[in-house]
């Protein structure tokens, strides 16, 4: 007999009807409602495959109960990304294809209704301290990238120039390209709109406790033939024996208006691995007028007590100030000016792999975005072996 499972749930929160088809696979259980739940519930149901998401949360505008992936800067990078750098080299290799499958998505997305699905595409101007040839991580990641197809791909400072940064900041080097920039806000309202429209099931509720142990119990309460573990943090209280940890971050928001100082429509980063302390320069505009300013990367710090007043607050933005001055003018969102989460990491970095009946897709860190298309496609392929059936294609009937 299957153990008892430890769940409360609370409601369907699903108004739309279900699809007029007959399903010709099995449903399968989606546990997390963040971006990496929400793609991988459409990846499925793109494939035939009836889906229930299970979430404690969805997406919300209530400024304190936002989800990680709202919270997010939601900029893409190929990895290893500025907020911290994978450090598994396997995981490493597999987060470099997924990068890039979600970055084709992205840019079909964009083309499809930018200000609909809330992603855009726009120039990424990464820069160094030092000289990339004398960096052997970042000069590989330098030739790899320039291997790709990513769009507009460039190798110059003049950038810099035109957009008013201190060159007397530690920057020996930049490369530019056009990014997926997400507005995160915008695209989770969409993608929640449109699960639901291909047939989601969508509950609030949790479920704690080894997930593993209960197995059988959740697949046979919710008719399910698989399970795909997006839980991200809440890991942690599921057993999964490969726990994630914290790694808090912060971002400030002010106007980009181009009333206070110069419009920037271009991303800026100098990622954390230049400094001992982690402390990121990280400028990603979001939406018509707002600019976010970061960044922080703090390791197994869980609480998100900070305020305009914590010192590592203050320390970022002067941060940023002091590369690009211009931000000295530059005043806060008064409706929601600091935004702050824990990105999900783990020891092993980003995990996606078949457990059982279970497939897992968390530990993410601050790269949920920039993979979540492409570990999907993986969750697909897994749930696949698990029912022993595998077809689709993403993007199919938006």
């Amino acid at each position: 007999m299957s153990p008892q499972t430890h769940i409360r749930m609370w409601e369907d929160i699903t108004p739309l009807p279900a699809p007029l088809r007959e399903p010709t696979l099995p449903r399968v259980l989606v546990i997390g409602g963040g971006v990496s739940g929400l793609v991988s519930a459409w990846v499925l149901l793109d494939a035939g495959y009836p889906v229930t998401i299970l979430a404690s949360q969805y997406a919300t505008f209530n400024e304190s109960a936002r989800l990680t992936s709202q919270i997010a800067g939601a900029l893409w990078e190929y990895p290893p990304a500025v907020c911290g750098a994978h450090t598994d080299p396997i995981s490493l290799q597999s987060s470099k294809r997924w990068c890039m499958e979600s970055y084709h998505c992205y840019s079909a997305l964009a083309g499809l209704d930018s200000a609909a699905t809330g992603v855009s595409m726009k120039t990424s101007i990464a820069c160094f301290p030092n000289p990339i040839a004398e960096d052997p991580v970042q000069a590989a990641k330098l030739a790899e990238m320039m291997a790709t197809d990513i769009q507009d791909f460039r190798r110059d400072n003049d950038a810099l120039y035109d957009l008013g940064v201190d060159m007397s900041f530690p920057i020996k080097e930049c490369y530019s390209h056009l990014a997926p920039v997400i507005d995160t806000d915008r695209a989770m309202a969409w993608l929640t709109s449109l699960v639901k429209s291909k047939g989601a099931t969508m509950l609030l509720g949790t479920v704690t406790g080894n997930l593993t142990q209960q197995e059988d119990a959740l697949l046979a309460l919710f008719s399910a033939a698989a399970i795909v573990n997006a839980s991200g943090l809440g890991s942690t209280s599921l057993e999964t024996g490969s726990i994630c940890y914290p790694l808090r971050g912060a971002l400030l928001r002010v106007r980009n208006d181009g009333t206070d100082f110069p419009k920037l429509t271009a991303a800026l980063s100098i990622s954390a691995d230049s400094n001992e302390d982690h402390e990121i320069v990280f400028l990603v505009p979001r939406g018509e007028d707002t600019l976010l300013l970061g960044g922080i990367a703090q390791p197994n710090e869980a609480n998100l007590d900070l305020t305009l007043d914590s010192p590592v607050i203050k320390r970022m933005r002067e941060r940023c100030e002091r590369f690009l001055p211009a931000l000295k003018k530059a005043k806060l969102i008064e409706e929601y000016p600091l935004a702050q989460g824990l990105r999900p990491f783990r020891k092993g970095n980003v995990r996606v792999d078949r457990q059982s009946r279970i497939v897992h897709n968390y530990g993410h860190g601050g790269s949920g975005w920039s993979l979540a298309f492409g570990c999907a496609l993986d969750v697909r392929g897994l749930v696949g072996e698990v029912v022993g059936s595998e077809k689709g294609h993403i993007m199919s009937k938006l």
